[in-house]
């Protein structure tokens, strides 16, 4: 919400989860329901509607226990909505947060090694309020061209993103400046809560560091907008170098071939 301009005002949801006689799935459930009146606690936003679906089970099993959250914002000026699409050739890269070693429940676990196991990533809610607040600050003084929230798939697919989510304009990406001692799949592929990837004119860097200094918020240029690639290096070795069109075609084809694959 704060990524394209918007104070968070309220959210409804829908739960989602399989038997809840059955002890692991009512712990599942009262958990979640606990996460979410807690964070909505912490950032005094009301819980204006909801419903819960159980008994989503098959055969197999049970689903995963799955809450969806929908959230309004407030934007104070229209004319300062921004996008998570890089709008530039030159911009600086900036990222809010940290990079941790935290593989536990993520997208590439499961599609890479199939696996659904570990400890889910560490959220620390005023670490979460404070990226937010300098996210939104930033904005809303015409500071940022692009901001897009790192989640699923990690750094790496928030990256991709940035560079084809504008299909009339796409603008590839240089980082090089990710220095974090933790393993290299967990740097490009791991879901660290918290972070928040800004682009902006060289002009603005100085007064975003100053907005995230006031709010203690983790800051790093990471790299620069440009050309047709995608290329991801630790500063020493490099870790991806894709081509846009490629990317964007993979990815529109993607529920195809997963039909096409299961033939």
């Amino acid at each position: 919400m704060v990524c394209s301009g918007a104070e968070p005002a309220a959210v409804t949801d829908c739960l989602n989860f399989g038997n809840p006689e059955t002890p692991d799935r009512f712990w599942q459930f009262k958990n979640c329901v606990t996460g979410i009146s807690d964070t909505c606690k912490f950032f005094n936003i009301s819980v204006v509607s909801g419903n819960v679906s159980f008994y989503n089970e098959s055969p197999r099993g049970a689903i995963y226990p799955t809450p969806t959250i929908g959230m309004i914002g407030i934007i104070e000026d229209t004319n300062r909505i921004c996008v998570q699409h890089f709008k530039n050739e030159g911009d600086e890269i900036v990222l809010l947060g940290a990079c941790k070693e935290e593989l536990g429940g993520s997208e590439y676990l499961k599609v890479i090694h199939k696996l659904i196991r570990g400890d889910c990533p560490d959220v620390d809610l005023r670490l979460e309020k404070s990226v937010q607040y300098t996210v939104l600050t930033a904005i809303r003084r015409g500071l940022v061209n692009s901001a897009h929230d790192c989640s699923e798939g990690g750094l790496a697919v928030a990256l991709s993103e940035c560079c084809i989510s504008n299909k009339e304009k796409m603008i590839g990406a240089t980082i090089t400046n990710l220095h974090y001692d933790i393993r290299k799949d967990a740097l490009l592929f791991g879901e660290s809560q918290s972070r928040i990837i800004l682009s902006c004119s060289k002009g603005s860097i100085n007064q975003i560091k100053e907005i995230a200094g006031e709010n203690k918020t983790p800051f790093q240029v990471i790299g620069n907008t440009g050309g047709k690639r995608l290329k991801i290096s630790d500063g020493q070795k490099k870790l991806i170098n894709l081509d846009l069109e490629q990317m964007r075609k993979e990815w529109s084809g993607s529920i195809r071939s997963q039909f096409d694959s299961s033939r």
